[in-house]
């Protein structure tokens, strides 16, 4: 899944001209902390919430109130890892997206990160959840996915959790069977810690 595939629509852009309070009143409304400021199809920077608290007077246009924009963005072909990586770096409750020649497209509420992640993830799939803690060495997808198969279920997503200073990992796996007992017992006959 791509940053183009999840923008929100309902979350419209400040204009250059807009007032402080007005993107505060936006901000408020949309329940975000930061939203991208566009002139014509140009994005010109994020503001964020806590810097425009920062002004004494709300009545003062962006462009003139002497507000920092952030030059953050991120590609319409940006994978959602990337913006998922880009969002908890930044700690951002919304991030612009552009085209290649950085025309603004829209933007990526933490509210639509949520939903892909979900979607992505197969969270409202029906099925089972098994989590396997590994060593490095031993990981391997295709041991674990015959396995999985093996007892006439699929892997509909699985992601991988490592840990600092240790060579064990999780192995969280979503299967789409939600009676997984004889699974678990599979595992378990060939060593894995469920």
């Amino acid at each position: 899944m791509f940053a183009e595939e999840i923008i929100s629509n309902a979350i419209p852009s400040l204009r250059a001209d807009d007032t402080v309070q007005k993107a505060l009143d936006r901000m408020n409304e949309f329940k975000v902390k930061h939203m991208p400021v566009v002139s014509e199809a140009s994005l010109l920077g994020l503001v964020s919430e806590d810097d425009l608290l920062n002004i004494s007077k709300h009545d003062t246009i962006l462009t003139d109130s002497g507000v920092n924009f952030l030059n953050v963005f991120t590609l319409s072909d940006a994978h959602t890892y990337d913006v998922i990586r880009l969002m908890s770096q930044l700690k951002l409750t919304a991030v612009p997206v552009v085209d290649q020649q950085k025309n603004y497209l829209g933007l990526i509420s933490i509210n639509n990160m949520v939903d892909a992640v979900a979607e992505q993830y197969a969270v409202n799939e029906p099925g089972g959840i098994i989590v396997l803690e590994i060593s490095n060495r031993d990981n391997s997808l295709a041991h674990i996915s015959q396995i999985v198969e093996a007892d006439n279920a699929q892997i509909l997503s699985s992601y991988v959790n490592t840990f600092d200073d240790s060579t064990r990992m999780e192995v969280t796996l979503k299967v789409n069977k939600t009676e997984i007992t004889s699974l678990v017992a599979s595992f378990e006959r060939y060593d894995y810690l469920v």
